[in-house]
């Protein structure tokens, strides 16, 4: 059955098809969702509350660019919604460290994709989603702003500071490595 087909019969609300087409996204957009979310339970809901939606709003799809691409934005926008119902903050972290480090290129050699998202998902909450809308996602500031409801600046600041924070990280995992 090819992709047009699939949403064709998703559309018709066709179990069948519902179910192959959840079972094509859904390991790819949880993946989406744990970059939002705080655990694994937290992204199964923000994957769940992302699907009703695909479901839901379907019929819209123009089949026009990538429909991969279509989910996703839902399921981005459905993690963004889900953090603002709990009262999400960008906090200002103290930082008294004198200058940014430079990292050594030899930090990275050991550090692999699942260790990058770990450290990711330990970045406080308002860091962990700027980072992940600008450089995963690749979002302006000035769009992140607007869907946060915040200002360029914060978005720009929140980015900087996470940046920073994953450079520490990373310093402190090349220590204990050496």
């Amino acid at each position: 059955m090819t992709e047009h087909e699939l949403i064709k019969g998703c559309i018709r609300q066709e179990p069948s098809c519902q179910r192959m087409l959840f079972e094509q996204y859904a390991g790819k957009m949880m993946g989406v969702a744990l970059r939002y979310a705080q655990d694994g339970m937290e992204a199964e809901d923000m994957l769940q509350d992302a699907f009703i939606k695909v479901f839901q709003y379907i019929g819209q799809f123009k089949f026009e660019g990538s429909f991969e691409g279509w989910i996703r934005r839902i399921v981005v926008n459905t993690a963004i919604r889900h953090l603002e119902r709990k009262k999400m903050s960008f906090k200002e972290i103290e930082d008294h460290s004198p200058h940014n480090p430079q990292i050594d290129p030899h930090a990275y050699m050991h550090l692999g994709e699942d260790d990058l998202l770990k450290l990711i998902s330990q970045l406080p909450e308002g860091y962990r989603l700027v980072f992940n809308l600008s450089v995963i996602e690749g979002y302006s500031h000035e769009e992140i702003a607007a869907m946060l409801n915040i200002q360029a600046g914060t978005s720009r600041s929140q980015l900087v500071k996470a940046r920073k924070m994953l450079q520490n990280q990373i310093m402190q995992l090349q220590k204990i490595a050496v």
